[in-house]
């Protein structure tokens, strides 16, 4: 099975909307991650890759006087623009072939066809693609559709991951989310890329996408495997803590706030460190769980309740939220001079309520905010 016919009938599926259209007459290709999962029956998302053979601008002076498509982005350096048509989000980039002046360097991009555009990628399950005009026929010069099928991932040449050492975190990336095993080759390479010739903003975007997956814990557990990175102690372990936790309201609503905690769970430091205390902490009243949780983010927070600390779960649902029916306007309307004062009040008031003792609603309030401030002048 080829699964030439099948892409064709999913590609019209696309929701390309009015852009198909428009690049009409125009060498347009389909690349990249989207041919992969079309090929595999999969959801492709709303992202999508179209590289074009030739000078984006006539096409993007098209787009850019139709209705129901928005270029959003252009960059004139490495030849892209990225587009939202028919509900999708579409990058564009003319076929090009690119070249590393050194390890980790950004590439140095030429015009070329599609052949040497595909030649740059990744892994061979990347370098597919589909022309638009005729979506029946595969262009697959290292036969990725093959070693997706047998679940195979292959670098396209052995300078691969020297050229850009962060296709190993994506090597980890594929090949927790497709399940794909690397070939004999491409292991090897894998276990001698240097991602230390990356810089810590590169790595980080990687690492994130990374802990963005489903399978995260198996995408760090294999970049360990293959030699690429230390975990902070009990990094692994976290990470599945903070899934099992992520699933459930409130966090499961929450994507970032996961990605967060499984990478200060992976790489350890200061703020593993501070959120572990946090974790340790048992507050004795809802106003001491308010004043420990501030100032952490979402992410700090996810895994400290996953490590263990119940009361962060309490904290969200019922006294992150909590406030006043009176404000700083209302001590000062009873004779409080601005200052730090009205501060102290508010915040004492607050304390009470959120430990259950101002029953009595506004006139309560206003009461016990008062007889602080009042005391502070």
């Amino acid at each position: 099975m080829d699964g030439r016919p099948d892409i064709a009938e999913a590609i019209e599926l696309l929701p390309l909307g009015p852009l198909r259209h428009a690049l009409a007459g125009v060498a347009a290709y389909l690349v990249g991650g989207v041919v992969r999962d079309l090929l595999r029956g999969s959801d492709p998302g709303p992202d999508i890759d179209i590289a074009i053979d030739g000078d984006l601008g006539p096409p993007l002076a098209s787009l850019e006087l139709m209705a129901g498509i928005e270029v959003v982005a252009r960059h004139e350096r490495f030849a892209t623009a990225s587009v939202l048509a028919g509900g999708a989000s579409v990058d564009l980039t003319r076929t090009r072939f690119e070249s590393y002046a050194f390890p980790g360097a950004l590439p140095d991009v030429s015009p070329a066809p599609i052949g040497r555009d595909l030649e740059r990628r990744d892994f061979t399950v990347n370098a597919i693609a589909v022309e638009l005009g005729t979506p029946d026929h595969l262009v697959d010069p290292f036969d990725g559709a093959t070693d997706l099928r047998q679940g195979v991932l292959r670098v396209l040449h052995p300078a691969s991951l020297r050229d850009d050492p962060t296709r190993a975190v994506r090597a980890a990336r594929y090949a927790s989310r497709l399940g794909l095993d690397p070939d004999p080759q491409t292991l090897e390479l894998l276990r001698a890329a240097d991602l230390s010739t990356v810089s810590a903003e590169r790595l980080d975007v990687e690492l994130r996408r990374l802990a963005g997956e489903p399978a995260a814990a198996r995408g760090f557990e294999l970049l360990i495997e293959w030699g690429l990175l230390d975990p902070a102690p009990g990094g692994i372990g976290l990470i599945g803590a903070v899934d099992e936790h992520a699933a459930l309201p409130p966090w499961s609503e929450d994507p970032a706030a996961r990605a967060d905690a499984i990478l200060i769970a992976f790489a350890g430091g200061e703020r593993a460190e501070a959120t572990m205390r946090l974790a340790r902490a048992q507050p004795e009243r809802p106003s001491e769980a308010v004043r420990l949780a501030a100032g952490h983010e979402p992410g700090e927070l996810l895994l400290a309740a996953a490590a263990g600390a119940e009361w962060i779960d309490a904290y969200l649902s019922d006294w992150h939220s909590m406030q006043l029916e009176i404000n700083g306007g209302d001590l000062i309307a009873e004779g409080i001079p601005p200052g730090p004062a009205i501060g102290l009040g508010l915040r004492g008031a607050l304390e009470r309520k959120l430990d259950g003792g101002l029953p009595g609603g506004r006139e309560e309030e206003l009461a016990v905010a008062l007889a602080l401030a009042r005391a502070a002048i």
